[in-house]
């Protein structure tokens, strides 16, 4: 007999295999929280803040806020792009086939 899963993450990944709708809903916010996690990584590795940031692409620190947000939902190509290119970085985007 297996021991009892206890870690949210995995009891979710095996209840979103068995559900489409949930399993839709898992990739959608892993998505969220993919891209919010690089924005914020990327900024703190080059030393700025959330309002310095803001200022290199012309927006305020509450939109880079949003954007660190792992429920924000908006996240945009061209945002995206915004930031990497302050950030001397570049935007990959890749494919993978559907499991």
């Amino acid at each position: 007999m297996k021991g009892k899963i206890t870690n949210a993450v995995e009891i979710l990944q095996r209840r979103a295999m068995k559900d489409p709708e949930l399993r839709e809903l898992y990739e959608e916010e892993k998505i969220n929280f993919q891209a919010a996690l690089a924005i914020r990584s990327a900024r703190e590795a080059a030393g700025l803040t959330q309002d310095q940031l803001a200022k290199k692409i012309g927006t305020t620190q509450s939109v880079i806020s949003r954007l660190e947000d792992a429920d924000y939902e908006g996240h945009s190509l061209k945002m995206l792009e915004r930031i990497a290119e302050a950030l001397n970085q570049r935007v990959i985007i890749h494919l993978e086939p559907a499991a």
